[in-house]
């Protein structure tokens, strides 16, 4: 899933605030002058680098494909399996691991879904073979639905109401992170030196993670168990629907393209497989851009704030095809797409927390499982759009799941 820095969200009811966390010394935390200690800044942050590893984890191997799939021996749309099994995974583990833990304290579930990660890359690592490599990745998707379930309503727990805007966009900000240096990075490393390696990195980096989360992440017991009745009743919501159908074809669109962006660039622009890495730290730059106009544009106006985001990637993906065949109007495409799709992360949460304020966890929950369907989705029809018709078939199926974006929402009310 799915999510990067969210800057601008709604503010939540007293009731999804009511955590032993909320006070400090006695004090309501909406007392005099609400100040947040350090330590809970710090916790934040903890999970900030969760996000960080559990998105570079999830999307790691975008920039991998060919030297995988070359090692290996298999096809480049046979290797992008490697983002659609996590995905799918990650779509169910999103909606059902919240309920089956039930009242289980949050800081103890997190800091196992962050360990097995960290086992599914060292797996990935020492993979004899293709088939050994999609077990780790199944392995991997259970870590990602399960933490973006859970992470998502962190913020709001640990700090006043007026401080959950900033405190989301930190916690979330570590997914933007992840797009503009995880991922490249991984890139750069597997070209470097070998794929494996990246995925060693990886698990280190995830090893840091699991002592960063012990030592700040405070207990985090339930405030309400969350039960199938609660995502039923939220799915039955028709505001909430439309967010996550626009979820669904805004990110199914994206990852039917940008799984295969390494082998689009280098058949298409004729780039240089050396140059993927810095390519994509400047789509991830990008990115950061267009999450925090897109945030603060949805504040305002989140419908308006969607549509324009699904225009904006429908007609860059449709270009591509015809202007992208060189260098530099690959990278120029390449970034505005980077600029476009950083905010869609940001506009979807957002309309999912405005339509559901006092059920985030249960509608996060489905939100995040339809992030991780179209994620896995997309790379799976993007496959086979890859190895039947073109990498050009592939970027204009994008342009048109992102096109019906802007209809789906158009017929919803404002919010």
């Amino acid at each position: 899933m799915p999510v990067e820095a969210t800057a601008s969200v709604p503010t939540p009811t007293p009731s999804t605030i009511a955590d032993p966390m909320s006070t400090r010394g006695g004090d309501p935390a909406g007392s005099e002058a609400e100040r947040v200690p350090l330590e809970r800044w710090l916790a934040v942050a903890a999970v900030a680098v969760g996000t960080f590893s559990v998105v570079t984890a999830e999307q790691l191997p975008v920039g991998l494909l060919t030297s995988v799939g070359g090692e290996l021996g298999v096809s480049e749309g046979t290797a992008g399996l490697m983002v659609t099994v996590p995905g799918l995974v990650a779509s169910a583990t999103a909606p059902i691991l919240p309920v089956l833990i039930g009242r289980l304290d949050r800081r103890i579930v997190l800091l196992g879904l962050v360990t097995l990660m960290v086992v599914a890359n060292i797996l990935s690592a020492t993979a004899p073979n293709f088939a050994v490599l999609i077990v780790s990745r199944f392995l991997v998707g259970i870590s990602i639905g399960g933490f973006w379930s859970l992470a998502a309503g962190l913020a709001v727990r640990m700090v006043p109401e007026r401080y959950v805007p900033r405190a989301t966009a930190i916690a979330f900000g570590g997914a933007t992170a992840a797009n503009v240096l995880g991922v490249p990075a991984g890139t750069l490393i597997g070209g470097l030196t070998d794929w494996r390696i990246a995925f060693v990195a990886l698990g280190g980096l995830g090893l840091l993670v699991v002592v960063a989360l012990l030592l700040l992440l405070p207990p985090m017991p339930a405030t309400a168990p969350v039960r199938l009745r609660t995502l039923g009743e939220q799915f039955r919501n028709p505001i909430v629907r439309a967010g996550v159908l626009a979820t669904f074809l805004l990110v199914s669109g994206h990852f039917a393209a940008f799984t295969f962006i390494s082998p689009i660039l280098q058949d298409r622009s004729g780039i240089d497989e050396g140059l993927i890495g810095p390519v994509l730290l400047a789509f991830g730059l990008a990115g950061i851009v267009g999450n925090f106009l897109a945030g603060a544009a949805a504040g305002r106006n989140v419908r308006g704030t969607i549509i324009t985001i699904s225009v904006a990637l429908a007609a860059l993906l449709a270009l591509f095809p015809l202007a992208g065949g060189t260098a530099i109007g690959g990278v120029a495409l390449l970034i505005l797409w980077g600029l476009a799709f950083g905010g869609v992360p940001v506009g979807v949460q957002t309309w999912i927390l405005k339509a559901a304020p006092d059920a985030t966890e249960a509608a996060t929950a489905l939100n995040t499982s339809m992030f991780n369907l179209a994620i896995a989705l997309g790379a799976l029809f993007g496959g086979i759009l890859v190895n039947t018709v073109s990498t050009a078939g592939v970027l204009l199926f994008g342009a048109a799941l992102s096109a019906l974006t802007s209809l789906a929402v158009w017929g919803t009310r404002r919010i």
